[in-house]
């Protein structure tokens, strides 16, 4: 089976949106963030988002994993690489999968600054609240721009006990907006808010300085981020509540398949113009 070649892009890049420009949204038109694992699909998503987020649930996504925990740092460098290669316009944040940054702020510095080096992408995101603070304030301290998560945190879904929603009861709350004011506070540039009761997610919007990108939290964040695969409907099986399904190109594509299936089972396909043939002799003159 042949590969073809992708074309040199030739059309003008696009203005690039910047650290200093999320940052700068606070309270602003709302910022439209989507996943993204492939150079197609960044190229597709890339004009209308702000900023693409090459995240773990890549496991899930791509792979068929159970979890994100499986995730290697080398999958995110191949998958983020390949994302900065389709993005012109937004900006490209990659995840630090699981067990590259809990350890110390000098293994997070390293694997980040690896992250960036190969990859080429604009920020990294880990996950944590104020017991990722000294970390955070390591990596952005030495030039490594950091999006935080917290609320529901899927890396810690196995000592959290599950994906239930997060700050239903007040202590936990109280946890959870300290989490945001530190994570702040050590110097991320905005802050992903997943997973957390609406009320929750408004107060930590009012509360901190930077933007909050809310996924299943509230309409008040400073913008809002969905895993591609899921607002597309190409997800088979369990959708989280928090999702709107915007397309159903899961569907298209079963329909295709089977369309094609048919074809190529009646002989339609390949037809004669899809055929190389002989070239015609040519004929002497005189």
């Amino acid at each position: 089976m042949s590969a073809h070649a992708r074309p040199p892009v030739t059309a003008p890049a696009a203005k690039p949106v910047t650290v200093a420009a999320i940052r700068a949204a606070k309270s602003a038109t709302p910022l439209v963030c989507l996943t993204a694992y492939t150079t197609p699909v960044a190229e597709a998503l890339d004009e209308a988002s702000d900023l693409l987020l090459v995240g773990d649930s890549l496991g899930m996504v791509v792979y068929g994993l159970p979890s994100t925990i499986p995730v290697t740092l080398d999958m995110m460098i191949a998958h983020g690489a390949a994302v900065v290669r389709g993005a012109r316009h937004a900006l490209v944040v990659v995840d630090l999968p699981f067990g590259a940054y809990q350890e110390s702020p000098a293994q997070a510095f390293r694997n980040a600054a690896r992250i960036l080096a190969e990859t080429g992408c604009g920020a990294v995101k880990l996950e944590g609240g104020a017991v990722m603070a000294e970390t955070i304030a390591f990596l952005t301290q030495r030039g490594i721009p950091v999006l935080a998560h917290i609320g529901l945190q899927p890396q810690s879904v196995n000592a959290l006990g599950g994906y239930a929603a997060r700050g239903k009861l007040a202590a936990e709350a109280e946890t959870i907006l300290a989490d945001a004011r530190a994570v702040t506070d050590a110097g991320a540039f905005a802050v992903v808010v997943e997973g957390v009761v609406a009320p929750l997610a408004a107060r930590i919007t009012e509360t901190i300085r930077v933007p909050t990108i809310g996924i299943g939290a509230s309409a008040e964040c400073d913008g809002q981020i969905l895993v591609t695969d899921d607002m597309m409907g190409v997800t088979f099986g369990h959708v989280p509540k928090f999702v709107r399904k915007y397309a159903d190109v899961g569907a298209t594509m079963k329909a295709a398949a089977e369309s094609y299936a048919a074809d190529v089972r009646a002989r339609r396909f390949p037809a004669e113009e899809h055929l190389y043939g002989m070239p015609k002799p040519k004929i002497a003159a005189g």
